[in-house]
């Protein structure tokens, strides 16, 4: 998974939490998919509640491939609302991480 992904998906934890109950099609729709093993169903399944289960994959995602955060974001077939949100701040770390690499690469040749 990118570091932008990554980044939204650590700047939207809490309202991810809050929103997205993961238990029906979101995990089904990511096993389906390869980007979550019966293993990962299981364990997140097998937490006390919701709120848990969620912050648990978004715990895995990060480490499941390129594909898992497109993955995720077609799961949410239920949360559109939420999906919007993800792909807002997909948008705008986008147009953040090129001016930050360019102000980094500008400070280099400043030495």
């Amino acid at each position: 998974m990118e570091a932008r992904d990554k980044q939204v998906l650590r700047s939207l934890r809490l309202e991810l939490g809050a929103e997205v109950l993961v238990e029906g099609l979101v995990l089904q729709y990511l096993y389906q998919e390869g980007v979550l093993t019966e293993s990962h169903v299981q364990e997140i399944k097998a937490q006390a509640t919701g709120l848990r289960k969620t912050m648990l994959l978004l715990d895995i995602l990060p480490t499941r491939g390129p594909k898992a955060f497109d993955a995720f974001l077609d799961s949410l077939q239920e949360f559109p609302w939420v999906r919007e949100k993800l792909e807002k701040a997909r948008e705008e770390a986008m147009v953040e991480l090129p001016a930050a690499k360019l102000i980094n690469s500008d400070t280099k040749w400043n030495k």
